[in-house]
């Protein structure tokens, strides 16, 4: 009989509840700063020109802008190092233009060897 008189009743005792803090939170709600702060708030995060989500994707952006530069910087200061070896030592001049260019000396022959793997990904 409790049980039966409590469900009956439910939307009246919720009822009360939600008043009784509804009561406790209007005044807060209703309050011509909290109005405007909230109104600034959703502004700033929604409408802005540099809004929360613009942001976001600025700085995962910028990640990658950075990331980026540090490769090419790593790249330069190896092609410098190349470079000063280069024009230091006869015989990296001699190894680079073998490798590089296929070039021989007299008498010597040049042989291609072609990583399968490589030729199986070109196709």
């Amino acid at each position: 009989m409790g049980l039966l008189f409590f469900w009956k009743n439910l939307p009246n005792f919720t009822s009360i509840y939600l008043m009784a803090n509804l009561k406790k939170i209007l005044p807060i709600i209703s309050n011509r700063y909290f109005i405007v702060a909230m109104g600034f708030a959703i502004w700033m995060l929604f409408f802005d020109q540099r809004d929360f989500f613009q942001q976001k994707e600025r700085a995962v952006e910028l990640n990658k802008l950075e990331a980026a530069k540090k490769y090419y910087q790593d790249e330069i200061s190896k092609t410098k190092k190349q470079l000063e070896n280069l024009q230091n030592n006869p015989a990296a001049i001699e190894k680079f233009a073998r490798e590089r260019y296929l070039l021989k000396r007299d008498g010597e022959e040049v042989y291609l060897f072609e990583d399968s793997n490589t030729s199986a990904e070109k196709k």
